[in-house]
């Protein structure tokens, strides 16, 4: 009766409703067409769906340009894990994210001062744009994990509202601060070397100190892409999972452990290049509308 309920919820709505890596360089695997010529902003449709589809798991077109059918609820509270910031209801995603997000934090048990992982937004109900926040995030593949360590997994929803994480960055993110321990570059670790996983984006600060401490395999250090802000949480970017014909991936990853361009990051944070005075200027940015999504995030949304 809820889901019924709150479909209709949403009919009515619709019926009303008129790049940078992290926002991701797709590349089309079958790429579904657009639905072209329809107005309506995106966002508000699928923010205001509170369950997810009735549909087989898939995630449509891309992170930045997509939604997800059949998506799955990570728990509320697991054996090592706590979903925050319940009222946004963005702890959904494709079944392969679930399942990596209870694999990665029963490893992070094992660390000292940790008793799992708070995890904050993956997507909403249906993915797709959201109404404040993210522009990634749509289409069930994306998870922001709290760089705090979770020494307390039996917070009320409440205090789930009112707790901060922790920042790792100093220096604007050039370096790692006192609260940076050996423990989250284990965990970085581990989130990285999974093959599961595309990317993982951190501020610039705390690539180079992996890359400075790392003394075994680099490999993994190629997925940890230092990107702005994410000194509160790293975010976790899967691949299309194996069938997900409609899924689009993101860019392949350039050659190399990429520990020398989070340097020149970092020293453009300490001495910031000049303005270029030819550069044009920034553009407003344009609502994602339903004409620059996949045909088949109408279905989504009219789904049961």
């Amino acid at each position: 009766m809820v889901r019924r309920l709150a479909t209709a919820a949403l009919l009515i709505l619709l019926a009303a409703c008129g790049p940078g890596e992290e926002t991701a360089t797709v590349v089309s695997t079958q790429s579904a067409p657009a639905n072209n010529g329809d107005t309506r902003v995106a966002k508000h449709l699928f923010g205001a769906a509170q369950i997810s589809s009735r549909q087989a798991p898939a995630p449509l077109g891309g992170y930045s340009r997509g939604c997800q059918a059949g998506a799955v609820q990570l728990p509320e509270t697991g054996p090592t894990w706590q979903a925050m910031r319940l009222s946004r209801n963005r702890n959904w995603a494709q079944p392969v994210a679930i399942d990596y997000v209870q694999d990665l934090s029963r490893f992070a048990a094992t660390q000292p001062g940790w008793n799992g992982l708070y995890i904050g937004d993956m997507s909403q109900p249906r993915g797709g744009p959201m109404t404040s926040g993210h522009r990634s995030h749509q289409s069930g593949l994306d998870i922001d994990i709290w760089l705090r360590p979770a020494d307390n997994l039996r917070l009320s929803p409440q205090a789930r509202e009112n707790i901060s994480s922790i920042s790792l960055r100093r220096a604007e993110g050039a370096y790692t601060n006192g609260n940076w321990t050996q423990q989250h570059m284990n965990i970085l670790r581990q989130a990285a070397s999974d093959p599961r996983v595309a990317r993982i984006f951190i501020f610039p600060g705390a690539k180079v100190a992996m890359c400075e401490a790392e003394t075994g395999n680099r490999d993994w250090l190629r997925k940890i892409r230092p990107w702005w802000g994410h000194h509160y949480h790293f975010h976790v970017r899967l691949n299309c999972p194996p069938g997900a014909s409609g899924c689009e991936s993101q860019s392949p990853i350039p050659a190399g452990d990429g520990c020398a361009d989070a340097r020149q990051w970092v020293r453009n944070i300490l001495n910031p290049p000049p303005p270029d005075p030819n550069a044009p200027p920034p553009r407003p940015r344009r609502e994602i509308t339903m004409a620059n999504l996949p045909a088949q995030c109408t279905a989504v949304l009219t789904s049961d």
